[in-house]
């Protein structure tokens, strides 16, 4: 799983460079769509939503570490609850937009990072689902417990990824760097 986590932050990065070499050349066309740099309305309640859902996968880890299966399964279902609020709120987010994929550069770029992320994201959902239900079906114990690690490993690495793609397309248009 290591590999696929810095695989897949190679492609993230990638994405997040061709966002920040654009914006650095002194003739992109198309900056910003209608309405100017993006608003935090949305995506900062959504990125709350995501770190808590990363701190309750924690308190699942530490839970089953310490015997605490009850611990696990809450602590897993409500990432994965979580989880799922930040997909909602992120579909609704893409619709209210007032621009479109082919808009302009930055909306490019922000529906193709964020769809990417979203994609990850309901992955990792899934995975959260899955670890759910054999969490609560007795699957794993204090001794076994691997499958949640690798699952929290990926969980954690889709939020640090939030991280970066919030700070790129709704921090930085307000520091005055926008591709």
């Amino acid at each position: 799983m290591i590999f696929v986590v810095f695989t897949e932050g190679a492609l993230f990065a990638y994405l997040l460079f061709s966002y920040y070499y654009l914006a650095v050349q002194p003739h992109t066309p198309g900056s910003f769509p209608e309405g100017g740099p993006p608003e935090f309305t949305l995506a900062a309640p959504n990125t709350i939503i995501l770190l808590l859902s990363s701190a309750a996968v924690a308190w699942a880890q530490f839970g089953i570490e310490h015997g605490s299966k009850w611990r696990l399964v809450w602590g897993l279902g409500a990432g994965t609850l979580l989880g799922i609020v930040f997909l909602a709120v992120q579909y609704f987010e893409w619709a209210e937009k007032k621009f479109s994929l082919p808009s302009s550069t930055y909306s490019a770029l922000y529906f193709v990072v964020t769809g990417f992320h979203m994609a990850h994201v309901l992955l990792g959902v899934l995975m959260l689902a899955a670890l759910t239900l054999w969490s609560a079906l007795g699957y794993f114990n204090r001794f076994r417990y691997a499958h949640v690690h690798i699952g929290a490993l990926y969980w954690h690495f889709v939020d640090v990824v939030w991280l970066a793609v919030f700070f790129t397309f709704y921090v930085t248009p307000h520091l005055g760097l926008s591709a």
